[in-house]
């Protein structure tokens, strides 16, 4: 099976992948320092933002991806797909937009 762009796919895939260590990393080191945070003196908050923080980052990287998808079909002169990632990425933001809305 070939693929129609196979650079593209090997940075998206790189993206993803350092994006999830990064994002794993950050959980488990916010949860290390609330599990251990009194004997190191760590604040709560601190380790609740630390986690925080990767969990936003892992729901980050699906955005990522579409906007990187977006660029690289957009230099490549892919119009129809370049297209097609604007509004998955239109979709998206609309989608986020409502859910803090409806908070």
């Amino acid at each position: 099976m070939t693929t129609r762009h196979p650079p593209l796919e090997h940075l998206l895939a790189a993206v993803l992948q350092v994006g999830v260590w990064i994002g794993s990393a950050l959980i488990a080191l916010g949860m290390s320092c609330a599990w251990l945070g009194r004997s190191w003196g760590v604040s709560p908050v601190l380790s609740s933002h630390i986690t925080i923080a990767g969990i936003a980052l892992l729901i980050l990287l699906p955005v990522l991806r579409v906007i990187l998808m977006g660029l690289a079909f957009y230099r490549q002169r892919d119009l129809p797909f370049s297209a097609l990632a604007l509004c998955v990425l239109a979709i998206i933001t609309l989608a986020a937009f409502l859910g803090m809305q409806l908070r």
